[in-house]
């Protein structure tokens, strides 16, 4: 063992017994009417459309509403702030009738003009808050700004087009093109309807961006002020340890059954289980496959499992080095030793991926996907095709934290796949970082050469997929391709069923021949409980609510 790894086990050690103190040091108890849920990280911020990682949209999902929703455990679109919409014959004007009587937390009344504003601030967002790393989904489902900020798409490469208030309980959106994912793209929490009230006062838009690729705001409705109409309001956040939540008694639908809602952040999988073990939670995110069987056996415990609605892959970015070059790019795959991955880490609750859809999803190829079964030989022979010496650096960028339900050991999967890669004719220059510290907002800023990353669904439908990855040109992956935009795009707007899954079916091939990324793991994520908790629905998105959620 090299003194450098002897050094960080140590530091490891010492963090994992500073948690474990600090968690000992904490009452073991606490009232029945409130729910302590352990999560793997904090929320980036508390505000929807300036997010697009787990943990802050999980939260969101308590305190916000959109304009449809998802049933519990499915990908079924439902009614929520909307409760009917209806869609022009050529596909290009929903109209939403607005639920009545509902209210912000602020006392602000929620209608058409609340929803137009909130639509019409992603379109205007100023310029240091567009693009991916700011501003994901947005981008990925709508596209343009009003007025891009240099190198991002404006209104002619936008889904939107604007929002008009028909009266006070009808809202119409006017899209640029027809999409058939449309409606189920609104259940993301990303999309929930904010209060316009409190986004003037508590300032959310302002702050800068820095050399990261993240948001430093100086406004508080992100931070502290965030509010929606859910059945959760925000009642504090301290980074690092804790956000709570109360029960929004005047909310408009089936009360919450909770009064307080507490979400801990306990990045380390070994403390989130013994704070399981020891009381302090009621219920944990993200167990690690290994500790799924202890708590399986528990008289105490119980585990629930979410389905495999997830794609865990290798990232390549094509403006970085020799990845432009797609026999490098298919060298990357050959290279990848997904199988041995998958067996050591996933313990039992992954498979190995042939393709970015799940066969969960519609569109998923059932043949004729290119094979990249681990081929050292045949990777070393690709680059010497391509021109390059070996062995040929590559940066490999990794989340030091962050377990995911794709990705639940991220140093460890970098290991083993650096070793493959290694032995396939690369030198790999780890770029390890923290998963809220610079390491998302890098990647997703095109800085990252290789690096881990994955995707949950976030709604039934492969454009959640495809298009939202690989429908436009973006940061991440680096790459122009007219052609398989186009054919995501004609995909999309296709309205018969049978139809629009065999363009999937196609294009998913076509994403593999072209390979922006190399998929290698579906994953089924475990969470633990007490096993007096009900009520809890696993949801295939990740981002459950609690409001039927009770102890005892």
């Amino acid at each position: 063992m090299s003194r450098a790894l002897r050094f960080t086990l140590a530091l490891s050690a010492v963090a994992l017994f500073a948690t474990a103190a600090a968690f000992a040091a904490t009452s073991r108890t606490h009232a029945s009417d409130t729910f302590v849920f352990g999560t793997e990280g904090d929320p980036v911020l508390v505000d929807g459309a300036l997010v697009s990682d787990g943990p802050s949209l999980r939260a969101v999902n308590q305190m916000f509403e959109g304009l449809v929703g998802l049933k519990a455990g499915t990908t079924k679109v439902v009614p929520s702030l909307a409760t009917s919409w209806k869609t022009s014959k050529n596909g290009l004007a929903w109209t939403f009738k607005l639920r009545q009587g509902v209210k912000f937390h602020d006392g602000t009344k929620m209608d058409a003009r609340s929803v137009c504003f909130n639509f019409g601030r992603n379109y205007k967002l100023p310029g240091y808050l567009q693009g991916e790393s700011t501003n994901y989904y947005w981008v990925t489902v709508f596209g343009g700004y009003a007025k891009p900020a240099t190198g991002n798409p404006g209104p002619d490469k936008s889904l939107y087009r604007g929002c008009k208030v028909v009266n006070a309980s009808t809202a119409r959106i006017i899209l640029t093109r027809p999409s058939s994912s449309f409606l189920a793209a609104l259940a993301l929490p990303s999309f929930a309807i904010a209060s316009p009230t409190a986004l003037v006062k508590y300032k959310a838009d302002a702050g800068s961006v820095g050399s990261d690729g993240s948001f430093r705001p100086t406004g508080t409705f992100g931070t502290s002020n965030p509010v929606g109409t859910g059945p959760f309001k925000f009642v504090s956040w301290r980074i690092g340890d804790k956000l709570v939540m109360v029960r929004n008694d005047n909310y408009w639908g089936t009360k919450a059954k909770l009064k307080k809602l507490i979400f801990r952040q306990i990045t380390d999988s070994t403390a989130r289980l013994q704070a399981l073990q020891s009381g302090e939670l009621d219920g944990a995110n993200l167990l690690a496959p290994q500790d799924v069987p202890s708590v399986a056996n528990s008289s105490s415990l119980k585990v629930l499992s979410r389905p495999a609605f997830n794609i865990g892959y290798v990232g390549m970015n094509q403006k970085q080095g020799p990845l432009s070059n797609i026999k490098v790019r298919q060298a990357v795959a050959y290279g990848l030793d997904k199988k041995a991955v998958i067996g050591a880490f996933y313990g039992g609750r992954g498979q190995v991926a042939n393709q970015f859809l799940p066969p969960l999803v519609e569109g998923y190829a059932k043949k004729g996907v290119p094979d990249y079964s681990y081929n050292p030989a045949k990777a070393k022979a690709l680059l010497q095709e391509a021109g390059l010496s070996l062995p040929v650096t590559l940066e490999f960028w990794y989340p030091t934290d962050r377990p995911r339900g794709y990705m639940p050991d991220p140093p460890r999967n970098f290991q083993a796949f650096a070793a493959s890669l290694e032995k396939s004719g690369f030198k790999i220059v780890p770029k390890p970082g923290p998963w809220r510290g610079g390491y998302l907002s890098g990647v997703q800023s095109g800085k990252a050469a290789l690096y881990l990353l994955g995707w949950t669904g976030d709604f039934g439908d492969p454009a959640n997929f495809l298009n939202v990855h690989f429908g436009a040109a973006g940061d991440l992956f680096g790459f122009n391709n007219p052609a398989l935009f186009k054919a995501l795009q004609v995909a999309d707007a296709e309205p018969n069923l049978d139809k629009r899954t065999k363009l999937y079916e196609a294009a998913s091939i076509q994403v593999m021949k072209f390979l922006p990324m190399v998929p290698y793991a579906n994953a089924s994520p475990a969470l633990g409980f007490k096993k007096n908790v009900k009520g809890y629905v696993p949801s295939p998105v990740e981002v459950e609510l609690f409001t039927p959620v009770s102890i005892g």
